[in-house]
């Protein structure tokens, strides 16, 4: 049992799945950070802020019903599709910034796709309750699996990390559609000027990066996983 469980720790193979996976990660959050608190502090020239984008681009198109909230903590933006509700973290809400404005416009973005019910969107939507559970259980069923020795055990840890990594590859058309909508409506609007439109691309590709890390985290880690259950099952 403890030499399983030591195998998992100490096997330098792990290690070559999840260091890629890692390194994305630390540059995605790296490049997010620099590139966030740079255009946070550049005001957008038409002095609008974050609300007041986001609810014109709702109005404009027809979700006059769906309300824009203020919520605390730093990058706690997010669209609520069961609420029907946009949520911008305090600065982003009231500053009248290039990357207030941007991130405001991807979440106006998601309510968008919510009314065209654009299909990879209902997809996450309806794997939000099964990566909820997935996420309290793989990890203990996984080591469970391994510690008591059941292959049973290990093989539906295996199918609940699939979930996982399933939810984070539909994440990214979610959410670089998400963007693409923010920028073509930012412009047409008059949010943002075509001078201005460089920078919030580059705030919201860098947000979009964090998306792929977590994308190849999942995945090699499921490989990995799924190498691991292989090479046991011929033991």
């Amino acid at each position: 049992m403890d030499a399983m469980f030591g195998y998992i720790v100490m096997d330098p193979v792990y290690y070559l799945y999840a260091l890629p996976g890692l390194l994305i990660g630390i540059y995605a959050q790296i490049r997010l950070s620099s590139t966030y608190s740079r255009y946070i502090r550049t005001r957008t020239e038409s002095g609008i802020t974050g609300a007041q984008a986001a609810r014109m681009l709702l109005d404009q198109a027809g979700l006059t019903d769906v309300p824009v909230n203020s919520v605390p903590g730093h990058l706690t933006d997010h669209y609520d599709p069961s609420k029907k509700a946009l949520f911008l973290s305090e600065e982003n809400y009231h500053n009248p910034t290039i990357a207030a404005v941007g991130v405001a416009a991807h979440e106006a973005g998601h309510a968008l796709q919510h009314k065209a019910a654009y299909a990879p969107l209902h997809i996450r939507m309806a794997l939000v309750p099964l990566t909820q559970f997935a996420t309290k259980a793989s990890f203990f069923m996984f080591f469970g699996g391994i510690v008591l020795g059941f292959s049973k055990m290990i093989l539906l840890a295996v199918v609940i990390y699939a979930i996982l990594a399933a939810f984070q590859l539909i994440t990214l058309p979610v959410e670089y559609d998400a963007s693409r909508r923010a920028k073509e409506q930012l412009l047409s609007s008059g949010i943002v000027s075509r001078t201005e439109a460089p920078a919030v691309s580059s705030v919201l590709n860098a947000a979009g990066l964090t998306y792929v890390a977590a994308m190849v985290i999942s995945v090699l880690t499921l490989l990995y996983y799924l190498s691991y259950l292989r090479g046991n099952s011929r033991d």
